[in-house]
């Protein structure tokens, strides 16, 4: 068969990759074309039409301000899909651009299978009509997430959380041997996961690395998105601040902590079974209109929102200032604090199944 794939952001491209393997295992004959990034274009062996850094908009007014661009790329899927004619199409997330394309595609009469769910659930319950009218298959990877839909009258499948079946393939881990690859000194690091885009990084790191002189006996490693040059970060980077480029489960595998931006990497890193302070901060404008259209939400992060209950620290706006990252940080590297968060993170693991969202993912829709 032929599958057309749009996924608009990293972990989107990660997902959306194992993906594709498993559906190679089930459908040897299968045809991609696909709107990612590097790890889809390692397993389809060529590029996308549109890379995802082409597509990431953060907030209100970045995608006011992007707006022209945005609607040229969703005329641009438009025409590709109608000259392809796929026999299914596979959206990966990325609501704003996924449900209109979602719509177009059934008018083709072409199978729709939504693959990660939009976080409806926080906001935008209305688009939820949308999945009824255009998905022909949703396939959800939050426990939580099947019961929202069966109140909306539409038949999910939860097909458990891939990011399992990516940590669970991870190779063995040689500590001393990746410090010594990417110059570190012997110190015990923290991690400082600042997010994937530039304007999001910027505001970030400046915060993250505001700690510093309070954990003199441990070194800071950036972790590099690959959407960002390397040169980017330089001007972040001193003797006890490192940073390394497309590793970021390598380099959470050999921390003590982390401090990470709101998204995924706060699953990623609690599911690596590193104790974390989770870090959010956005325009004044954005927030504001932020917090009049989410509803009924008490988290912020993936871990806490699957947990119902605040089992990792989240900062947010004016309460991410030096002093409570300080106190946060300070608390989860030693002693009960710390004990506590590894703890929850054993019930986290249990409560997202095991491994093999791919596989089963893969199995609904190559059975068509």
């Amino acid at each position: 068969m032929k599958y057309y794939i749009i996924a608009g952001e990293a972990s989107g491209d990660l997902h959306a990759s194992n993906l594709m393997k498993s559906i190679l295992k089930k459908d040897s004959h299968a045809e991609f074309r696909f709107w990612g990034g590097d790890l889809m274009t390692a397993v389809a062996g060529f590029e996308p039409v549109k890379h995802y850094k082409d597509l990431a908009f953060m907030g209100f007014l970045e995608v006011a301000k992007n707006l022209r661009t945005i609607l040229k790329n969703i005329k641009i899927c438009k025409e590709d899909i109608n000259q392809y004619q796929p026999d299914v199409l596979i959206l990966v997330d990325y609501p704003g651009f996924n449900l209109r394309i979602a719509e177009f595609a059934k008018s083709l009469e072409i199978k729709v299978i939504y693959y990660i769910s939009p976080q409806l659930w926080a906001w935008k319950e209305g688009r939820v009509e949308k999945i009824r009218k255009f998905v022909d298959e949703m396939l959800v990877i939050l426990p939580f997430e099947k019961e929202f839909y069966k109140k909306h009258d539409v038949d999910a499948h939860f097909v458990g959380h891939p990011l399992l079946d990516a940590i669970s393939d991870l190779p063995e881990m040689n500590i001393s041997q990746f410090k010594k690859d990417n110059h570190l000194n012997g110190k015990e690091i923290i991690a400082l996961l600042p997010g994937s885009r530039e304007q999001e990084v910027t505001k970030m790191l400046e915060l993250m690395l505001s700690v510093r002189p309070h954990f003199k006996n441990y070194q800071f490693v950036i972790a590099g998105a690959p959407s960002l040059a390397k040169s980017f970060y330089q001007k972040y980077v001193d003797e006890n601040v490192h940073f390394v480029s497309n590793k970021t489960y390598d380099l959470l595998r050999c921390s003590k902590a982390a401090l990470v931006t709101s998204g995924t990497a706060t699953l990623e890193t609690a599911l690596l079974n590193i104790p974390e302070v989770v870090c959010y901060r956005s325009s004044t404008v954005s927030y504001e209109i932020g917090k009049r259209v989410v509803k009924n939400i008490k988290y912020i992060s993936l871990v806490n929102l699957i947990m119902d209950k605040e089992i990792v620290t989240e900062l947010i706006q004016s309460g991410l200032n030096t002093k409570n990252l300080v106190k946060e940080l300070s608390a989860i590297l030693n002693g009960e604090q710390r004990e506590k968060i590894l703890n929850n993170y054993k019930q986290l693991r249990e409560k997202l199944g095991g491994k093999g969202a791919s596989d089963e993912a893969a199995a609904i829709i190559v059975k068509g």
